[in-house]
């Protein structure tokens, strides 16, 4: 054997006596000898892309029932401002002194915040949503004159019915298994 490092890589191929021991490779220094050395991707001409953190909020969206928290949340906040709506000096907003025209979409919008940050929980928070917003009809201005209702409904659904994240392994093996 030669001494020939063109092949296969940094390692170098010695000679290897019967009773000597084993070589590892040769490999390079990684660490350099000052932090000035240190190289940035600036100084390398790499440009940090700004794909990476859209990546990310992607990943985090797909992970939790992103849509149907985000219409929970919203019919919550159109109830709101239904509620509070004002026509001339003819005040519209039914039930308790006006107490459940907050209560309710206030409650709708932490019932979507949730759903989104603890999709653990996902299907209580989706059924407790869709009860409250259901009872909006009574409680708020007919659930928002009924827009909000069908936000907060149909955010409900897709909350209870959100599946989880894919296993990208069990999808891969599943169809594997199947040929």
């Amino acid at each position: 054997m030669t001494d020939d490092a063109s092949t296969r890589g940094s390692a170098r191929r010695v000679p290897r006596d019967a009773d000597a021991p084993a070589l590892r490779p040769v490999r390079p220094a990684t660490e350099p000898a000052s932090s000035d050395a240190l190289e940035t991707p600036e100084d390398t001409g790499a440009v940090a892309s700004d794909a990476a953190p859209a990546r990310g909020f992607r990943h985090w969206r797909r992970q939790r029932p992103f849509v149907g928290g985000l219409l929970v949340a919203l019919g919550g906040i159109e109830m709101f401002f239904s509620g509070q709506l004002d026509i001339g000096h003819l005040h519209v907003q039914l039930g308790i002194e006006g107490l459940q025209a907050t209560i309710i979409p206030i409650a709708l919008l932490v019932l979507g915040i949730l759903a989104v940050t603890m999709p653990a929980h996902h299907v209580f928070y989706g059924i407790i949503a869709l009860v409250v917003a259901i009872y909006s009809l009574i409680g708020v201005n007919l659930g928002g004159f009924i827009i909000g209702m069908l936000l907060a409904g149909t955010g409900a659904v897709l909350v209870v019915a959100w599946m989880g994240p894919r296993d990208p392994v069990a999808a891969g093996g599943s169809e594997e298994a199947a040929s």
